[in-house]
Parts: structure tokens; C-alpha cells; sequence
């Protein structure tokens, strides 16, 4: 049986798609990075979605929509401006994890402003917000036909001809399934030329300066920024905290606070499966076990917390998901390094200075601490991610002398 025979496309073609695989440079044409072509395709995605009722229903959906909008495009090009003439690579083969929603269209954007085809794996999992972005695509290109041999959205199993045949398509992989996803898809080999941009399992922190959250005039709207920082991807997102860091004078009436403002929160907004419940229990006992720390009192199972003495290494194998945090009270802001390991993606913070936590990933010169942004915005997506620059990665460079 051809692989041809074995995938499912929502965006289209079997017939386009094989047409790559001429070697004819004329048979698609590299686009160059942030063109106006792309720019109005996404205006125009930006635009449907965001009169999409069903969409409506769906916050990440929306968020997707604004990051489309011509007026972002056009600011990230400004970001983007002078690094050189840039084409893109050709065609980009993504795989998606199964487990987040909406990685796959960002991923896919990324490329497309890079000036690539790309051919999406979509997640395996069935998710509404997929068949909506899905469906809008299809509606927009409809209008816009010039870009449709770029656009390739496919569903198929654990399949090695699919996988051979992709990877031996495409001028860029990019695998964002974790470890065990990169190690089975690096045994399908990639053309002499191509690269790869692999995401690992990742984990986030998060820093918070008790004093200042206690003068905060707002804390519902802080723990609503944490909830949807760790609560919205069950903390399967590489950048969704799972290390709470406390700094400040106050940090046990802050902490007393902040936590039953959350579960608040997750009581009217947040079911737990039984199979989260004994996963949670299981990492408590295994961390219970390899270090000296106490499991905090909360109201139900929901949120489980876990304080620890001090902050090893050794920790991050015991991170766990689906409101599982292990909690430390620092003396100073430089004793998260530790677990500024190259596993160790975002840094969130509230009431710290960014630039003294960037003054920390710096001078000690650790391999962690990609992203440093504000609590509430680390499922934001960025250009510039895992430490790639997406669009450099993605392109190539025309050197003019």
C-alpha cells in the first residue's frame, strides 16, 4: 500500500502535494519572508475567524485571529527587518502534538511568513478549534488560489511510509511532539539539505514577589493570569509553569492569598479526570521520596502543592501536570538556578524586574530560561521560540556582496 493512500487531507491535495516532489524550482516558487501575498491571506484568515460564531466560542481561537491581523503582521516584519535578503527554504513538514489545539496553526504561520509551503500533521486528538482554523483556511484560499499549493493539512496514524516520504519531501522539519516523538521521527531521514527545529518536553517557572503582590489592588485578575498560564493546557504546554518561586517579606500571607484566590477559580472553572488524580498522587509520592518536602493543605484535589527545602536539579524529573506545582520560598532571585537547566523553557514573573531575572539566565551563564515574560502571557506565541528564530530557521539568507 503507497503512502499516498494512507493520509487525510482538510487542506489540500494529494495531486499538489506530489507535484513537490518534481525537481522543478518553477513547480513552487519560494515566497520571500513576510510578503504582501501572506500578509493578506492572514488578514483575510484574521478577518473570517473573527466572524466566525463557533469561533467565538473558543478564547485561543481568537487569540490566533488577532495575532493574523495585517497591523501584528506588519509590526513583527518591523521586528524582522534587516536580516539580509531572505527566501524561504521550500517546504516545511510540522508535526503537531497530540495534545495542544492550536501549536499546529502557529507553526504553520511561522513558516508560511517565512515564505515556505508547508504540509501540517494535525493532532491527532480531535479538537473543535482545529476543524474551525480548518475550515477557514479553506474558505480563504478559495479566494486566494495562488497560495493554495502552499497549504497542506493532513491526518494520518503512526505510519513510517508517510513519515519516510515527508521527511524526504520537505526543506525544514519541525517536530514539537516532545522526546519520544523526536527520537522515533529522527529515524526517517531528511534530504542532504534540509534542517530541523526540534521542541522538546519543556517545563516553565514561575517568579512572584510576595510584598508586591500583597499591595496589588487586583488579585482575581493575577490569579486568572495564572490560571490560563497553567490551567487552560493542564500544564502540557513547554512553557506552562510548574515550579512557583516566592520572593519578599511577606511570602506566607502572600502565598495564603494567591493560592485561595486561584482556587476560587479552579472550583466554578476546572474538572480533574481520574487518571490526573493518581498521576498527581504518584508524583507526589515519588518526590515525597527523593527529597524533604511537605505536600501543602488545599481544598480538594484540584490543586496540589508541594513545598520543597531547597531547589535541586534533581527536581525536574518530579515535575508533574494538570495543577501539580512544586513550591519553594527563595532568599534572593538567583536561587532559581538550579533549575535553569536547558530543560527550564519561560520564566514567568509578577512583581520582579525582567531585567534583573535576565541579568540571572546571563551571568550564569545557564542553558535555560528561553523566554521571560509576565505572568499571564506565557502561552503567547513569539517569532522567537525555544530559542530559534523561527524565521531564520526557516528561510535562507541571500548573501550580496
Amino acid at each position: 500500500m503507497q503512502w499516498e493512500n494512507k493520509v487525510t487531507f482538510e487542506v489540500g491535495s494529494m495531486e499538489r502535494l506530489c507535484m513537490l516532489q518534481k525537481d522543478d524550482g518553477q513547480v513552487l516558487p519560494a515566497l520571500p519572508v513576510f510578503s504582501s501575498l501572506v500578509e493578506s491571506f492572514l488578514q483575510k484568515l484574521s478577518a473570517c475567524l473573527m466572524t466566525d460564531l463557533l469561533a467565538k466560542g473558543y478564547p485561543d481561537v481568537i487569540t490566533f485571529a488577532f495575532f493574523c491581523r495585517r497591523s501584528h503582521i506588519r509590526q513583527l516584519a518591523q521586528k524582522f527587518a534587516g536580516t539580509g535578503e531572505r527566501l524561504g527554504r521550500g517546504l516545511v513538514f510540522h508535526i503537531a502534538p497530540s495534545n495542544v489545539a492550536m501549536n499546529f496553526a502557529y507553526s504553520w504561520v511561522a513558516a508560511l511568513l517565512a515564505g515556505d509551503a508547508s504540509v501540517v500533521r494535525l493532532p491527532s486528538k480531535s479538537f473543535p478549534q482545529v476543524e474551525i482554523i480548518c475550515k477557514a483556511v479553506r474558505q480563504v484560499l478559495a479566494d486566494m488560489p495562488e497560495l493554495v499549493p502552499y497549504i497542506y493539512f493532513l491526518r494520518y496514524g503512526h505510519d513510517e511510509d508517510v513519515n519516510t516520504a515527508l521527511s524526504a519531501l520537505c526543506s525544514t522539519r519541525v517536530i514539537w511532539g516532545g522526546d519520544k516523538t523526536i527520537r522515533e521521527i529522527r529515524n526517517f531521514p531528511l534530504g542532504i539539505r534540509a534542517n530541523e527545529i526540534v521542541f522538546a518536553d519543556r517545563f516553565g517557572l514561575a517568579v512572584i514577589d510576595g510584598d508586591d503582590y500583597l499591595r496589588s489592588d487586583n488579585p482575581e485578575r493575577i490569579a486568572q493570569d495564572f490560571f490560563n498560564d497553567t490551567y487552560l493546557s493542564d500544564q502540557n504546554a513547554c512553557n506552562s509553569p510548574r515550579f512557583v518561586i516566592w520572593l519578599g517579606r511577606n511570602k506566607v500571607q502572600a502565598r495564603v492569598k494567591f493560592w485561595q484566590q486561584l482556587q476560587d477559580l479552579l472550583d466554578n472553572h476546572y474538572e480533574l479526570g481520574p487518571v490526573q488524580a493518581v498521576d498527581k498522587l504518584v508524583k507526589t509520592c515519588l518526590l515525597g521520596a527523593e527529597c524533604e518536602c511537605k505536600l501543602q493543605d488545599t481544598a480538594n484535589n484540584l490543586l496540589t502543592r508541594v513545598e520543597v527545602k531547597s531547589l535541586t536539579r534533581k527536581l525536574i524529573e518530579y515535575t508533574g501536570n494538570s495543577g501539580f506545582f512544586i513550591e519553594y520560598e527563595a532568599d534572593e532571585l538567583t536561587d532559581i538556578k538550579p533549575v535553569l537547566t536547558e530543560r527550564c523553557q519561560t520564566i514567568s514573573y509578577y512583581g520582579v524586574v525582567k531585567e534583573d531575572i535576565l541579568s540571572v539566565v546571563k551571568d550564569s551563564g545557564c542553558r535555560g530560561g528561553d523566554r521571560i515574560v509576565p505572568m499571564g502571557r506565557t502561552l503567547d506565541f513569539s517569532l522567537i521560540w525555544d530559542g530559534y528564530n523561527l524565521i531564520s530557521a526557516m528561510s535562507r539568507e541571500i548573501d550580496v556582496v
